[in-house]
């Protein structure tokens, strides 16, 4: 295990019905990422240590994906469940706004159409 991934901090946390895996490392303003289809948190394992030094990273395994809950039902998996899981988070970890930061799916789950 390298020295980056010991600081590496693996956590649950149950939003709008479901548990998701996150990874933290840092602390601050949150900074949660959101990964692209079919990632998981993992991709972003370049960028977490280089934001922590001023952020609490937080990146997420959406719904559906690695450690996270995956629900059945095909409804489930939506853009409006999507939408209030990170809403959810960001919440749930005691922040009323985080730096939002998303790449192929995760940059439309996160984007401000969806966000309002």
């Amino acid at each position: 295990m390298s020295v980056l991934q010991a600081a590496w901090k693996h956590e649950f946390i149950a939003t709008n019905g479901i548990k998701l895996h996150y990874v933290t490392q840092g602390s601050g303003p949150l900074m949660l990422m959101l990964h692209g289809f079919p990632e998981f948190w993992y991709s972003w394992r370049h960028q977490i240590p280089e934001f922590a030094s001023d952020y609490k990273v937080v990146a997420v395994d959406l719904r559906g994906y690695n450690d996270s809950d995956k629900p059945h039902d095909r409804s489930a998996y939506v853009m409006a469940e999507f939408v209030q899981d990170v809403k959810g988070i960001i919440q749930g970890l005691g922040y009323e706004s985080c730096v939002l930061v998303g790449h192929d799916w995760g940059g439309a789950i996160g984007s401000p159409e969806f966000m309002v």
